[in-house]
């Protein structure tokens, strides 16, 4: 169901206590020039906020750069990815022999999962994680070694160091998590990456990267320079909004590279490589994306205050808050009123993880939460 203006509207000011989030911070329409320009998705309900999309996208330029590539349609892809290559290659400061184009991070991690899942050996990761790649290698034969979160939610990296064994090929990270949102300390990580991957392989999971906001917070890519074996996987998907396209990538030293680059089977197409290359050069989109993700979770802070709800600092596109309640009565509380949100993530069964969307998405959603605790609690 789509709303138009006057029905959200209306839908709003019924929802909760009239007006009680109507001074959400951020909260003002885009110009023309904006929605022209950087296409924000419509508001259709039930609203879309439990995949970690962005609400935004593809931008005008990426637009053009996807019908200037209709004519390419019937070729093969792989003679197209020479210009991506290049360009990811001098902005990660590697050489070409580095990179591995996939479609969608979700593949990458796929590829790591079946070199993995070939020696029959173990696969170390946090529970929960994104995990993706545990549960393709599980499908294999390979063992995953779970590590709980510590107590600030974070990975723990100690413990995870401790269970490396001569079984263990690879140690799954998700810097900055996902769900939790977590980001690790720096020189802890960057020493742990090091460390471990003179011993195993390091799997950096870095999607939401471009949204941490210490601008001197390193990637793991500085492994990789100095030859170790750590891979890194970033996607298109979020901050660039590219999901629907699937298109993303994976760096390892050149050894390390090729070998992963045999085993992708869903290579991405013509148009995503495209439009990949152009997003690469749209700053402009890619500023408006992080302004507009920073404001809308401002705004789900705000609002999950006003419920007294606790929640993790974010470093992501999504907001990690306690819920107090079966995530699976409110994910059927919250659809109800029209809202996706995020699914379970054992063992943390009482939280919930909400992505960022457009403003009007943003207030819909805190009003309905409103709504929904109020009648969990009667």
């Amino acid at each position: 169901m789509k709303l138009n203006r006057r029905q959200w509207l209306k839908r709003s000011a019924l929802a909760g206590s009239v007006g009680l989030f109507s001074g959400l911070p951020g909260f003002q329409a885009l110009s023309k020039q904006e929605i022209e320009a950087f296409r924000p998705r419509p508001l259709y309900t039930p609203i879309r906020l439990g995949s970690n999309e962005n609400p935004y996208g593809p931008s005008a330029r990426v637009r053009e750069a996807i019908k200037a590539s209709f004519d390419d349609g019937c070729r093969y892809p792989w003679s197209y990815e020479g210009e991506l290559l290049e360009m990811i290659a001098k902005k990660e400061g590697l050489t070409k022999e580095c990179i591995v184009i996939t479609g969608g991070s979700t593949e990458g991690l796929k590829v790591a999962g079946i070199a993995c899942a070939k020696e029959k050996k173990e696969i170390i990761a946090a529970k929960p994680t994104f995990d993706a790649m545990m549960q393709y290698a599980q499908l294999w034969g390979t063992h995953v070694n779970w590590v709980p979160l510590d107590q600030e939610m974070m990975y723990d990296l100690n413990e995870i160091e401790n269970r490396v064994s001569s079984n263990t090929k690879m140690v799954f990270l998700c810097n900055p998590n996902n769900p939790t949102s977590t980001l690790l300390p720096a020189p802890r990580v960057m020493d742990f990456c090091e460390t471990v991957s003179r011993k195993t392989i390091v799997f950096s999971d870095e999607a939401y990267y471009d949204y941490i906001e210490d601008a001197g917070y390193p990637s793991m890519t500085h492994c990789i320079k100095k030859d170790l074996d750590v891979i890194v996987s970033r996607t298109f998907s979020k901050v660039y909004g590219l999901a629907g396209l699937r298109i993303g990538y994976l760096m390892a030293r050149p050894e390390l590279a090729s070998q992963l680059r045999r085993h992708v089977v869903a290579f991405t197409n013509v148009l995503a490589l495209k439009a990949a290359a152009a997003a690469m050069e749209d700053r402009d989109f890619y500023k408006f994306s992080l302004d507009q993700n920073h404001k809308a979770r401002k705004s789900i802070y705000e609002g999950l205050d006003r419920l007294a709800l606790e929640y993790l600092p974010s470093q992501t596109n999504f907001v990690f808050f306690k819920t107090e309640k079966d995530i699976r009565k409110l994910q059927a509380k919250m659809l109800e009123k029209g809202v996706i949100i995020g699914r379970p993530f054992e063992p943390l069964t009482d939280w919930c993880r909400i992505s960022t969307g457009t403003m009007e998405e943003v207030e819909l959603f805190v009003n309905s939460l409103h709504e929904v605790m109020g009648e969990l609690k009667g």
